[in-house]
This record gives structure tokens, sequence and C-alpha cells, in this order.
């Protein structure tokens, strides 16, 4: 196992490549703990790099009403 930090792009990428070849390894192998250190350096990489800002409560709410198919009405204690 020769794990490097990801520092570049090119760095995330080839850790992505890496992870998708072993992520499927038996639990308990030298794979399967690679995977598990790729995993958590990526994850540190892409909230570092592409952080995902929380949404508008308001806006949230109605994506979940509109996934669940329900309007105003259907909110409204009868």
């Amino acid at each position: 196992m020769n794990i490097e930090p990801i520092k570049t792009e090119d760095n995330y990428l080839m850790a992505l490549q890496r992870l998708e070849v072993i992520f499927d390894m038996p639990v308990g192998t030298e794979e399967s703990d690679e995977a598990d250190i790729l995993g958590l350096m990526i994850d540190g990489y892409e909230k570092k790099h592409y952080p995902v800002e929380a949404p508008d409560p308001i806006e949230a709410i109605k994506i979940r009403m509109e996934e669940m198919q329900l309007t105003q009405i259907d909110l409204v204690d009868a």
C-alpha cells in the first residue's frame, strides 16, 4: 500500500480511479484498508475544494414536498 496525500486535482483523480478498483475488496484485506483511507482522503479533498452549501430551508421543504407529491393543503392539520 503506497498512499500519498491528495494535494492536486491529478492526485484526486488518481485516488478516485484507485478507489474504483479496490472498492469491493473483502473486509480485512490490505486493499480494503487502503480503500478506507482513500475514502477519507477523497472526502476531505472534496469538502475543501467542492463544498456543498446547505439549501435554503424553504426551498428544501418545497423540493421535499414535490418529491412526496404534496401540496400546501396536505400540510394543514384538518
